[in-house]
C-alpha cells in the first residue's frame, strides 16, 4: 500500500503504520486521517498481519493534533477534520493496535494513542490535552476512552488544566502500559508485538470485540455477533442444513441440526 502522508511496512506478523509529517509534529490532515483509515481497512482484509503498531516519524513527535487547513469552508461534513474515521478504524479493527509513543502526544495525538489497544512510550515522551486553551475540544473518544483509562477525575484534570504529563506519571495513572528507555523503544515494541502475535487471532478478535461492545451500542454488539459468533454458526450442521433446505426448496430436517 502506497500513501502520501503515512508509511506502511510489514515485518512478519507486525504491520507498522508511521505518521510521516515530522516537520509539522506529525499532525494529521484530512488526507492522513483517510490514509490511516484506508491502511487499516487493507490490514483488516488480510491474514498476514496479527498486530499493528502505530507511531510517528522522527524522535520528537508522536502526533500533536490535527491541521484543519485545506478543508471546505462549510459547516457540513466536508468542513470537519475526519478524525472519527481514523479512530473508528482503529477501534473496530479485529487485530490489536499498539501505540508506540516516540515523543509528544498532544491534543488529538493523545486521543489517538488512547484509542489504541495498548501504549508503549519512551521515557522522554510527553502527554497533554490542550483543547480548551486553543479553542478546541473532543467530546467523544477523547473523553469517554480517556476516562476509561485513567478515571473521571484525572481525565477532567487533563482537559481542564492542560498540564503536561510525563511518561512516568502517565504510567502511574494508567494512561500508558509500559515506559522504556528512549534508545530501545522500537526494539521493545517489536518484542512486545511479536509476543502478542503468538496468541490466537480469533480469541484476540473476540476479546477486543467484547471490550468494544460496552461503548459500541448496536454496532459493538453487532461486531460480536457478526464477526465472531456468526462465523462459528455458519460452520454448524444446523446452518448447513437450513441453507441446503432453502436452496432445495424443502423443509429442513431437524435430525441434521447436530447436537
Amino acid at each position: 500500500m502506497a500513501f502520501e502522508s503515512i508509511l506502511y511496512e510489514e515485518d512478519g506478523p507486525i504491520g507498522w503504520i508511521t505518521l510521516n509529517r515530522p516537520d509539522d509534529g506529525n499532525m494529521f490532515t484530512p488526507e492522513m486521517c483517510h490514509e490511516i483509515r484506508d491502511c487499516i481497512e487493507g490490514i483488516r482484509r488480510e491474514t498476514r498481519t496479527r498486530v499493528v503498531v502505530l507511531t510517528g516519524a522522527g524522535d520528537k513527535f508522536f502526533c500533536i493534533g490535527g491541521r484543519k487547513e485545506g478543508m471546505e469552508d462549510t459547516t457540513l461534513y466536508a468542513g470537519v477534520l475526519p478524525t472519527l474515521e481514523m479512530y473508528e478504524a482503529i477501534d473496530k479493527l479485529q487485530k490489536p493496535v499498539i501505540a508506540m509513543v516516540n515523543g509528544f502526544a498532544v491534543g488529538g495525538g493523545n486521543v489517538l494513542q488512547v484509542v489504541c489497544d495498548l501504549t508503549i512510550a519512551k521515557q522522554s515522551a510527553v502527554f497533554r490535552q490542550v483543547g480548551p486553551m486553543m479553542g478546541s475540544f473532543d467530546s467523544g473518544y477523547g473523553t469517554w476512552y480517556l476516562e476509561d483509562a485513567i478515571g473521571k477525575k484525572r481525565a477532567k484534570e487533563m482537559w481542564y488544566t492542560n498540564r503536561k504529563i510525563s511518561a512516568d506519571l502517565a504510567l502511574d495513572w494508567g494512561l500508558v502500559n509500559r515506559v522504556v528507555p528512549d534508545d530501545v523503544l522500537r526494539e521493545e515494541t517489536r518484542a512486545w508485538a511479536l509476543e502478542i502475535a503468538e496468541r490466537g487471532p480469533f480469541a484476540l478478535a473476540a476479546v477486543k470485540g467484547a471490550f468494544n461492545a460496552r461503548h459500541g451500542g448496536v454496532g459493538g454488539m453487532g461486531r460480536m455477533a457478526h464477526d465472531q459468533l456468526l462465523r462459528l454458526y455458519l460452520k454448524t450442521d444446523e446452518a448447513k442444513e437450513l441453507s441446503a433446505s432453502m436452496g432445495e426448496r424443502r423443509k429442513p430436517d431437524p435430525d441434521k441440526f447436530g447436537h
